[in-house]
């Protein structure tokens, strides 16, 4: 079941739980070198979320801000979320696919937690 994103912006829609709705957030997909590796540095916030993609660890050295950390398996389940502050390594997570980044507070706000699951939507080109 793998997943053959490329750079670009698409959403994350996180499913709600026991009746919840769904919610939907902007996202930057990052599946290149070079966007992993910039990823959200040097930025001073964020408008939605980041997929970072293959990842199961980031860091956050040279941050400016704290962010959440959602690990994520290869059928897009939650395994782990974490709170890091900028100056931080985060563990790598073995059966982690992928990597969602946000401000810290985020995630909570959108129901993402261990066992959620969410998709991710890619614009179709040329539609």
């Amino acid at each position: 079941m793998g997943r053959h994103w490329r750079d670009g912006r698409g959403e994350l829609v996180v499913h709600g739980g026991s009746g919840e709705p769904s919610v939907t957030v902007p996202l930057e997909i990052a599946t290149s070198y070079r966007a992993r590796t910039k990823g959200l540095l040097g930025r001073d916030s964020i408008d939605g979320a980041i997929l970072l993609s293959p990842a199961n660890s980031v860091h956050t050295f040279r941050m400016r801000m704290p962010i959440d950390v959602a690990y994520l398996d290869r059928h897009l389940r939650v395994i782990a979320v974490r709170t890091m502050r900028p100056g931080r390594l985060g563990m790598p997570r073995l059966r982690a696919r992928h990597v969602v980044e946000a401000g810290a507070g985020a995630m909570s706000e959108w129901g993402v937690r261990k066992g959620a699951r969410v998709d991710v939507v890619v614009p179709v080109e040329g539609g």
